[in-house]
Parts: C-alpha cells; sequence; structure tokens
C-alpha cells in the first residue's frame, strides 16, 4: 500500500511535450544512456517520470522526479529519499498493474 491513491495522480505530458518519446541522460562518469518514457505524473503538485530502457523494457524502470530549473527548462532529479521513491514505484505499479478484485 502507498501512501498515495490513484485519485491524487494527473497523468501528464509535459516531458514527451519538451524532449519526444525519449530522452537521454548523462552519468556521473559522462556515460549517455537512452530512456523510454513510460509514463509521467504528479501526485501533489510533483512530477515524477518513469523511464525505461528500450532494450530492457520488461525489466526495472527508473523512477525520477521531474523539476522546473530556474531558467525554466525541465530537469529529471535522482530521489535520494527511499521512502519517497518506493512509494512511487509502487503508485505505478497499482496504475499500471491494477490487482483484479478478489471474491
Amino acid at each position: 500500500m502507498t501512501d498515495f491513491t490513484a485519485e491524487e495522480v494527473v497523468w501528464t505530458r509535459v516531458l514527451r511535450e519538451a524532449f519526444g518519446e525519449s530522452v537521454e541522460l548523462q552519468d556521473d562518469k559522462g556515460n549517455h544512456t537512452v530512456y523510454d518514457i513510460a509514463g509521467e505524473f504528479e501526485v501533489n503538485g510533483q512530477g515524477y517520470a518513469i523511464l525505461v530502457q528500450p532494450d530492457r523494457k520488461h525489466e526495472e524502470y527508473e523512477v525520477l522526479r521531474i523539476v522546473t530549473a530556474e531558467d525554466g527548462s525541465l530537469e529529471l532529479a535522482t530521489i535520494d529519499d527511499d521512502d519517497e521513491w518506493e512509494n512511487i514505484s509502487e503508485l505505478y505499479d497499482e496504475l499500471t498493474f491494477p490487482e483484479e478484485d478478489e471474491y
């Protein structure tokens, strides 16, 4: 169970409108990796992006915050808070793979 509910989610397209269907990220070592945007949404006014590597669609995904820089451009930021990351990841799983009602 997450701290957020599906009713609090607002699906967005801000990254797709700014960058298209994929983004290229650079890690701390200068390596560039392309990710597809699997989903993007806001919860309580905070934007989040779900990214997957094109050749690894059935594996783990990246969960990042969408932030607006001082110049107005969009940036993606790592979520350092483990609880926040877990909550957003679980929420995305619930939205993407809803459990069937048990009778």
